[in-house]
């Protein structure tokens, strides 16, 4: 553990496993309180507490990890993809980081609000881009500026958001998507939740699933290029797949037999999982490993340490999804997190890297343009160039 002052705060930087696991599970003594919560909202379920917290929780999760929910987004996600991977061809060079991000947002623009594929959507789709630079930025007092752009763009996404509440009540709400379902939705007093809480958990699901998907598969573009045995291996499994289902989009059930493609899937979660660290607040002065947090302090939990760490993972630095073959580490940390703040769109990110190996390996081939570009950090890990690569059918 290390002590410094981040964010205007005292606070603590947790490495270890087992404080991590104890500060995350531990709803009484840590709370989540993210230092810039006012981007997603503070009826944000990351930002909740309490029985209205696992109530948007449980709904979150049931509309994007249920297993129904699940079979239905594995088959609406493909031609988003299929689409995507024609268009890239087509094109010869692009910049994977922003053109997924692109296929992230119209796809989840369209599953959660209905939002058609055009100018409203791109629009849409920069604005949550743009709140990624406030949401895990230093809140510099210096840096009004910066604050302020962020807040603006925070402001157009509601007024988006708010005009298609507005439009639907007009209208008639009949719409199958999550948006209606949260305008039905009743919180413990049985009253219907408010736009603001529609609209703040709109943004965040979108914010969160959106980040995750297109950060993995770049990612992964960018391992399984420099790893051309796994690549191979990659595509004999799928195209095998492929030849079975004569064309047809694979199911849920066709992808829990893509074996090697599973534990593909895993590795780069542990890899390159967006979910790098995250805070909680001492609600009372507690004792933590022998040493003691004032209350008020935070805890900054850096989670993907634990997946780099060569005492869990062997060469940890280095992608093989064959370790998957053996047991995994006693312990080991969730790629999603733990406790209630366990990410609730697990499942659906799975599924959609799976699909998106699935489609990429069977037909296309890629190279990229600046091997040895730099990488760029925060606020998440992207390579400098965008991951520039030269895309092409096979």
């Amino acid at each position: 553990m290390y002590r410094s002052h981040l964010y205007n705060s005292p606070i603590i930087i947790a490495c270890s496993q087992s404080i991590i696991k104890r500060v995350a599970q531990s709803s009484e003594e840590f709370i989540l309180e993210w230092p810039t919560r006012e981007v997603l909202g503070p009826h944000s379920v990351s930002s909740l507490h309490g029985d209205h917290h696992k109530r948007i929780k449980s709904f979150i999760s049931n509309a994007l990890n249920s297993p129904e929910s699940v079979c239905r987004i594995v088959l609406l996600v493909q031609p988003y993809i299929a689409a995507a991977f024609q268009s890239w061809a087509q094109k010869g060079k692009v910049k994977t980081f922003y053109e997924m991000k692109k296929v992230a947002f119209v796809y989840l623009g369209n599953y959660i609000a209905s939002f058609e594929a055009g100018p409203e959507l791109d629009t849409l789709g920069q604005l949550i881009l743009g709140l990624s630079k406030g949401h895990r930025a230093q809140p510099r007092t210096q840096d009004t500026w910066h604050k302020l752009t962020i807040m603006l763009f925070r402001k157009r996404v509601v007024q988006i958001f708010l005009a298609k509440l507005e439009k639907r009540r007009r209208d008639g709400n009949n719409k199958n998507d999550i948006m209606n379902q949260l305008m039905q939705m009743k919180d413990g007093q049985g009253e219907y939740l408010s736009d603001e809480e529609v609209i703040d958990n709109l943004i965040t699901m979108i914010y969160f699933t959106a980040h995750s998907m297109a950060h993995l598969a770049v990612w992964s573009l960018y391992f399984l290029y420099k790893l051309p045995h796994t690549l191979q291996k990659l595509r004999d499994e799928n195209v095998k797949m492929s030849m079975e289902k004569r064309g047809e989009y694979i199911t849920r059930e066709d992808i829990s037999k893509l074996k090697y493609t599973n534990k593909v899937v895993d590795e780069t979660l542990r890899m390159s999982g967006i979910s790098g660290f995250f805070f909680q607040t001492a609600t009372d002065d507690i004792n933590l490993d022998g040493y003691m947090i004032p209350k008020g302090w935070k805890v900054l939990l850096l989670v993907r340490y634990i997946q780099t760490d060569p005492e869990n993972y062997k060469d940890p630095l280095f992608l093989n999804p064959d370790r998957w073959d053996a047991k995994s580490p006693s312990g080991r940390y969730p790629f999603f997190g733990c406790g209630l703040r366990s990410r609730p769109a697990n499942m659906l990110v799975r599924m959609y890297l799976a699909v998106f190996f699935h489609h990429i390996s069977i037909g296309y081939k890629w190279e990229l343009q600046n091997p040895n570009a730099g990488i760029t950090y925060l606020p998440q890990p992207k390579p400098d160039d965008g991951l520039e690569v030269s895309f092409m059918k096979l």
